[in-house]
């Protein structure tokens, strides 16, 4: 829980927004039990269920997600997917993204779902060129945000939506000091100036940025 909560709103959020059902929650289990404090890195039930919305919301076909962890937020982006959609998941950890496999083979996500094991950065710029990308999650290393916004953007279809996660660092934006937290603020100010978009910060966990393709 981070501090733009105050205490118990968290569990209210919870109690309060269509629960998970028991493949999410042994996945969140198994990944606290496997990866102890860096099981923190998953993202809550509540904002899991926001991208399912969002993406069921704007009728993505295709996908991208950039930090797949172990693959709760990739369930909840394909389960909202249009019939043959297909979700594009980029991350560096064999061993997390193991974990990740197994739960959407048994999520019946397999085949809606393409992994790419390299550094994200790399896999976008390979990608065509065209802004052909319908909705696209940022929530990876942060430090390289302002690089997957830059490729991310300009391939987003007009009227495609970018999230990105993690944008108020537990209120350090204020005061950026660390490497982090200042390529964070960079992002956000980024953002807010680019005439492409338009976008709402929203305070949700630790801050989700939606990001609208102008066109």
């Amino acid at each position: 829980m981070t501090g733009i909560l105050a205490p118990g709103i968290g569990g209210y959020l919870l109690a309060h927004c269509t629960p998970a059902d028991d493949l999410l929650r042994d996945l969140a289990a198994e990944t606290h039990a496997s990866f102890g404090g860096a099981a923190g890195m998953q993202i809550a039930h509540d904002e899991g269920a926001l991208l399912t919305m969002l993406v069921r919301l704007t009728g993505v076909t295709n996908a991208v997600e950039v930090g797949v962890f172990t693959g709760y937020s990739s369930i909840c982006i394909a389960r909202g997917l249009r019939p043959g959609g297909r979700l594009l998941a980029c991350d560096v950890s064999p061993e997390w993204t193991t974990v990740a496999r197994q739960y959407w083979a048994k999520a019946g996500l397999e085949d809606r779902i393409d992994l790419r094991l390299a550094p994200a950065v790399e896999t976008l710029r390979a990608l065509p060129a065209e802004p052909a990308i319908d909705f696209a999650f940022i929530d990876a290393d942060k430090a390289s945000y302002p690089d997957y916004y830059a490729e991310l953007v300009t391939r987003l279809r007009p009227g495609g939506l970018l999230v990105l996660d993690n944008v108020l660092r537990d209120g350090r934006v204020l005061h950026p000091e660390d490497p982090a937290d200042q390529a964070i603020a960079t992002v956000n100010d980024l953002i807010v100036a680019d005439s492409r978009v338009e976008s709402v910060m929203l305070p949700v966990r630790d801050g989700v940025t939606l990001v609208r393709k102008l066109g």
